[in-house]
């Protein structure tokens, strides 16, 4: 999930009800609810390796209490350094819990969308992803942004009229807002349930076999409308289907993606940095092959690493023109075999 929606929901959080118990309660889940992020760090190291700890040990079950224990500690430290104590009482206790919950929060709004993350590991590697909402959900943002807002302008109103100002405006509001959100989340959940078993039954209707995996992406926009992929033994189809009428777009030759057939290009690929890294995060990994010409007297081979999950288009990505979280190798199959690689490129950006 992007981060202003990480952060929004930590501040919804405190307002449930953590602010009233500790000092500090609001700000430190809003910091904790975007922590796990910190592995963006990475990116100093080159694209590359940014993708390969993204949503690594900062997004684990093993690393949130560790997460949350340094959260609670620095504002500790804090509320012991200030020249001005807070008149709200600090309790190690519910901050870190509060903390934690923020933290938890961050897990679950990155598992809900087609990316996934690894919450087990380092014991269990395998990628977790519950494809059900996109990773910008316009719909939950203006809800977490209204639970925020409203409270303000509801307070506003009642200083004009001469009401009581109430110590912790917004608990009515953020428990109203995780309700509806949880509403948001079931629709989202069973109408991607829906995909799948539609896309199964048209998949056994056709004259083809029946898909190894299916596998449906949401839409930013309609609850309705899933981009899916069925993995077949020798290609990989693309397709969008309507939960609402339950039939599938009429497809196009391009939307058949053929798998090729096994090459000492590709093994080479595969081995690489790039290779290891992304075939390991990669449900419907897509390689394609071709020549790669700078010298003539150098014939050099390029092989490129998409994801289908990704390939589809909307109106702000066009997965098909410019797929995202795509790399590429570029090797040279007349040198030795560990000379072979030349370049490595993630998202068109060189890896050092």
């Amino acid at each position: 999930m992007e981060p202003v929606t990480h952060l929004l929901t930590g501040a919804v959080l405190a307002r449930t009800g953590f602010n009233r118990r500790a000092a500090y309660a609001t700000f430190a889940m809003v910091i904790a609810a975007e922590l796990p992020d910190i592995d963006t760090l990475w990116s100093l190291r080159g694209p590359l390796t940014a993708f390969e700890h993204h949503r690594g040990i900062t997004h684990t079950f093993l690393a949130l209490p560790v997460e949350a224990a340094l959260v609670t500690a620095a504002f500790y430290l804090y509320h012991r350094l200030r020249p001005r104590p807070t008149k709200a009482p600090f309790s190690f206790a519910w901050l870190f819990l509060g903390t934690l919950v923020a933290l938890l929060s961050h897990l679950l709004l990155d598992w809900t969308n087609n990316y996934g993350l690894r919450p087990f590991f380092p014991f269990n590697p395998h990628w977790y992803a519950g494809s059900f909402v996109f990773i910008f959900e316009p719909i939950l943002f203006l809800i977490l942004l209204l639970a925020l807002i409203m409270p303000a302008l509801f307070a506003l109103i009642n200083s004009e009229i001469g009401s009581r100002r109430q110590p912790f405006p917004g608990r009515p509001a953020a428990i109203a807002a995780l309700f509806a959100v949880a509403i948001l989340y079931a629709v989202r959940y069973t109408q991607h349930a829906k995909a799948i078993t539609l896309a199964a039954q048209l998949a056994a209707s056709s004259d083809q076999p029946n898909p190894t995996s299916l596998f449906a992406s949401p839409d930013p926009i309609t609850p309705f409308t899933w981009h899916l992929v069925a993995d077949y033994p020798d290609h990989i189809q693309l397709s969008t289907l309507s939960t609402l009428t339950g039939l599938p777009t009429p497809t196009i030759p391009a939307d058949t993606l053929l798998k090729p057939p096994t090459t000492l290009p590709l093994l080479v690929a595969k081995r690489t940095e790039l290779g290891r890294i992304y075939l390991d995060w990669s449900m419907y990994p897509i390689l394609a092959e071709q020549p790669y010409q700078i010298d003539p007297r150098t014939p050099l081979t390029q092989i490129t690493f998409t994801d289908a999950r990704f390939l589809y288009d909307v109106s702000f990505m066009h997965g098909r023109e410019h797929p995202p979280i795509s790399g590429a190798v570029i090797l040279d199959m007349n040198a030795s075999e560990g000379e072979r690689l030349q370049d490595t490129t993630f998202n068109g950006k060189p890896q050092p």
